[in-house]
């Protein structure tokens, strides 16, 4: 990409500067500390310049918006044209409660739903099971029929509002709920938009919210990835997550590379099934972190994009241009926010939403500053909404694509990460793929280390914490915090117990019978979890039937 003349003459210069300027100046007054590092601990040089970018080819790593290798973007115009959809992630208590959230944040300027699942729904139990105890709409919302869902989406348009469910191991009988409420307000499947998080490979590496052993497990993902293929066209069936892997502690370059080695691992399993590359690939998506070191994250993202492009071309041959295409949600990092002084996650959380912006994002939830202390209050949600309308009105950086694009600093970061990206992917080969990988405990194991790492850097004070280990304060909280209706429980248990009492029950065992049989064959299970939920069964009902079937999967210790 440069003449070798002027890199020579470069090099000489820098060298020059380097015995002069540079010299005088730390005489002078010499740097804050002997290494800056990234947020995941790599080192940074003092002076990036084209000598560490000298290999790139413009064409092949870079090209332009909208095109091949998309490094730089999906679209052409990117947010010039259409701004990011601002989702705003919640969920709390009982089905009405949430249902008014989500009001109110779509009259607040909010252009999707996310929707947030309570532990007993994400373990797949309903809210009056043992298990379940004490766990009611803590986390998010409980869901454990089809009424839950009806009451949940009720005045939403649905066939105008695209939703995003972060729910895994029972994602299958979860987006049946959505499809089954949708289907009563009176709307075709094919007219729903949204996403499902349903990335069963991420709950075995990071967030051990998992039910069904690996197997099983991945069979149900290509389930739903076929059933929407067919019948749900512009639902993209898996958001292969990287969030979760990020907030357990892992590098950028780990989250990268594990989430990116699930996502191939997906498009194996859907060819296996006999499913063409270009039937599904294009209704795969992404959710990744945005951490605190700003061009790092800026860099992540576009090699992300970069990496899956050519895989998706070069190895799996997908014709489709659109089953190149890295299309993915960010999130803030919620491991990033503090207790402490807990207004200065409002800050944090701006720095991470620019570069989620200027990393080329589809899709965007920011944090609330009280999210260290509880479930987000009205007031601080709102305040998280209003950072990413200021920052796509009033900043100028939506105003040009890949604003960063060419910086010798984020180009040479974003090469470090495609390349440790790869030294990954290598190392998972030499295992056997990912899940022998992750039944090895090793990508738990990296992950663990890098945490550990990160701990210790702020332990030692390498790392300053503005209001941790840095600038801390004794002061008392002041900040509202949110407050649940104390009677959900129990209207949530009397909704249960009337489902159960008035629906046909006949009916009820007849469709588990037959999802029984479908799981101990080779069906799609998908159409039989639909005719369980049309029936009002209940979350626990239908996952204790899998559960007979697949068995319950225990992870491994690891020593």
């Amino acid at each position: 990409m440069y003449d070798k003349n002027k890199l020579n003459e470069l090099k000489k210069s820098l060298s020059k500067w380097e015995e002069t300027s540079l010299n005088k100046a730390l005489n002078q007054l010499p740097e804050r500390a002997e290494k800056f590092i990234t947020t995941s601990s790599e080192p940074i040089n003092r002076l990036y310049t084209p000598l560490d970018t000298a290999d790139m080819d413009y064409d092949t790593d870079l090209g332009l918006p909208g095109e091949y290798p998309y490094t730089r973007g999906v679209h052409p115009t990117l947010h010039r044209s259409k701004l990011w959809t601002m989702r705003m992630f919640a969920g709390f208590g009982t089905a009405e409660e949430t249902n008014a959230r989500f009001k109110y944040l779509l009259e607040q300027g909010q252009t999707g739903l996310s929707i947030a699942f309570d532990l007993a729904t994400l373990m797949g139990y309903d809210t009056d099971q043992p298990e379940a105890l004490g766990e009611f709409g803590k986390c998010g919302v409980a869901i454990s029929s089809l009424k839950d869902m009806e009451i949940l989406l009720d005045g939403i348009p649905l066939d105008k509002v695209s939703s995003s469910m972060t729910i895994n191991s029972p994602a299958a009988i979860i987006w049946a709920m959505y499809l089954a409420a949708a289907e009563k307000q009176g709307l075709r499947l094919d007219q729903l938009r949204g996403t499902t998080q349903n990335d069963i490979l991420k709950e075995f590496i990071a967030q051990n919210e998992f039910i069904f052993p690996p197997a099983p497990s991945m069979r149900l993902v290509v389930d739903t990835m076929e059933f929407g293929a067919q019948h749900v066209p512009q639902w993209n069936t898996i958001s292969i997550s990287g969030y979760h892997i990020r907030e357990a502690g892992s590098t950028a370059a780990q989250e990268l590379a594990f989430t990116l080695a699930d996502g191939m691992e997906y498009v194996r399993w859907g060819i296996a099934r006999g499913m063409d590359v270009d039937e599904f690939a294009p209704r795969l998506s992404f959710f990744f972190n945005a951490h605190n070191d700003f061009f790092e994250e800026i860099a992540k993202y576009r090699a992300a994009r970069r990496i899956w492009a050519r895989e998706m071309r070069e190895t799996f041959g997908a014709k489709n241009p659109r089953s190149w295409l890295l299309r993915f949600h960010t999130q803030t990092a919620g491991v990033s926010l503090t207790a402490q002084q807990p207004e200065n996650n409002v800050v944090r959380v701006a720095l991470q939403a620019l570069a989620a912006v200027l990393g080329g994002t589809q899709s965007l939830h920011t944090n609330s500053l009280d999210e260290a202390l509880a479930l987000p209050s009205e007031h601080s949600v709102t305040i998280a909404l209003r950072t990413q309308q200021i920052i796509a009105e009033e900043s100028g950086v939506t105003n040009t694509v890949d604003p960063l694009g060419g910086s010798f600093f984020v180009e040479e970061q974003t090469n470090r990460i495609e390349r440790q990206a790869y030294e990954y992917f290598a190392r998972i080969q030499e295992m056997g793929g990912v899940i022998p990988a992750l039944e090895k405990g090793f990508m738990q194991s990296e992950i663990a280390d890098a945490s550990y790492r990160y701990q210790r850097e702020i332990d030692t004070g390498i790392r300053k914490i503005v209001g941790v280990n840095a600038y801390a304060e004794n002061k008392p909280l002041s900040i509202p915090i949110l407050k649940m209706d104390p009677n959900g429980y129990s209207r949530q248990i009397a909704r249960l117990n009337e489902v159960r009492k008035t629906r046909d029950s006949g009916r009820v065992g007849q469709t588990l019978d037959k999802l029984r049989i479908a799981c101990e064959g080779t069906e799609n299970t998908m159409p039989y979890i639909m005719e369980c939920v049309h029936a009002y069964c209940t979350l626990g009902e239908i996952v204790s039937v899998m559960t007979k079937v697949f068995g319950k999967y225990e992870e491994p210790t690891m020593i």
